[in-house]
């Protein structure tokens, strides 16, 4: 393991130490980037069991912990018990564990509602793709002449609220359409804040490798299984939703010692989607990594994963169709912040 060299760098880039060496996850200078303060890595390796006054919580960095924290029944929702407990994996990815998940309208039971990244892509049927995929094409239209575009601010932001606008009978998307997700339906598909992230994460990992760009670009089957897998990835690589709260009904033995009863736990998604214990080069944005894991992708039935995937694979078709030379402006690289939630804040792009 390499040694930690995080007292190498300036002292407003280190992470914040709290008694006994551990690092505050709440503290100054956490809260930029966990992946570059090497904040995650030294949790898992040196604390993988210590309790963080600033959140409030212990906290669980390392994949198998976290994995135990989210499905056994030992562990419930924080701060109420609605969240639902092993062996279905607590809610995460673009799911918030509302209490009342209703379906989204004539959604049914899609086959694309229920796939692995290891499934292959399919129809998505009836509900809610069409409107996903009208909006993602007007919207790509609007910026396609351009010399110069931010996809976030000009793209993500309003597909999610575009989508339901166009489900609503309205005749285009728009930037004063109220936020519907779900005509309304679920509190967790009206979180599209979280929807912008994820799909700006999708976006910056898709147009960073122009090979997967060009992959995707002619349709078919295997493009359509290719985009599937690389929202897996996205969500295991860089979630949306870094933190995980739950809740011991009783003492718990974990790999860094034993967790009290009645206690809050942060689930570290961030850290435990890039355990090298668990993923060969976690860092590695690889839509066809063998150890894939659909875990981090949350339920299948949520309709804010569902929207949420939608918004990923038509967005992207949309910007390909509309700019098939986009690539990103001179001198541009993504960056991300966050450490409760997390995605980049620009992406600018070159349509043309």
């Amino acid at each position: 393991m390499p040694a930690d060299r995080s007292e190498a760098l300036p002292t407003a880039r280190r992470p914040h130490r709290l008694a006994g060496g551990q690092p505050g996850l709440l503290e100054p200078g956490a809260s930029t980037d966990p992946y570059r303060l090497r904040l995650y890595r030294i949790l898992r390796t040196d604390f993988p069991l210590g309790h963080d006054p600033g959140l409030g919580a212990w906290l669980l960095s390392r994949y198998e912990d976290v994995v135990l924290a989210l499905t056994d029944p030992r562990f419930t929702g924080y701060p109420y018990d609605g969240a639902p407990r092993g062996p279905v994996p607590a809610p995460l990815g673009l799911c918030r564990g509302s209490l009342v998940c209703t379906p989204l309208p004539e959604a049914g039971t899609a086959p694309a509602a229920t796939h692995t990244p290891t499934d292959t892509a399919a129809d998505p049927g009836p509900g809610p793709a069409p409107a996903v995929e009208r909006a993602a094409y007007v919207l790509a239209r609007r910026i396609a002449g351009r010399d110069r575009a931010d996809l976030v601010g000009e793209f993500c932001r309003w597909l999610p609220a575009g989508a339901d606008a166009v489900a609503a009978g309205l005749s285009s998307p728009d930037s004063s359409a109220p936020a519907r997700s779900g005509g309304g339906a679920d509190d967790c598909a009206r979180q599209t804040g979280l929807r912008e992230r994820a799909l700006a994460s999708f976006l910056a990992n898709m147009l960073d490798d122009p090979d997967l760009l060009a992959a995707v670009a002619g349709g078919g089957t295997e493009a359509g299984m290719l985009l599937h897998r690389a929202w897996a990835e996205t969500l295991r690589r860089d979630p949306p939703v870094q933190i995980v709260l739950r809740r011991t009904r009783t003492e718990v033995r974990v790999s860094g010692g034993t967790l009290p009863a009645g206690e809050a736990v942060a689930c570290l998604i961030g850290a435990a989607g890039r355990d090298p214990a668990r993923f060969a080069a976690p860092d590695r944005f690889d839509p066809l990594r063998a150890d894939a894991d659909p875990l981090f992708s949350g339920p299948a039935d949520c309709p804010a994963a569902l929207l949420g995937r939608l918004e990923a694979e038509h967005g992207l078709r949309a910007l390909l169709a509309a700019m098939p030379r986009i690539r990103w402006a001179e001198g541009f690289r993504p960056t991300s912040s966050g450490v409760l939630t997390r995605g980049p804040r620009t992406l600018l792009v070159r349509p043309s």
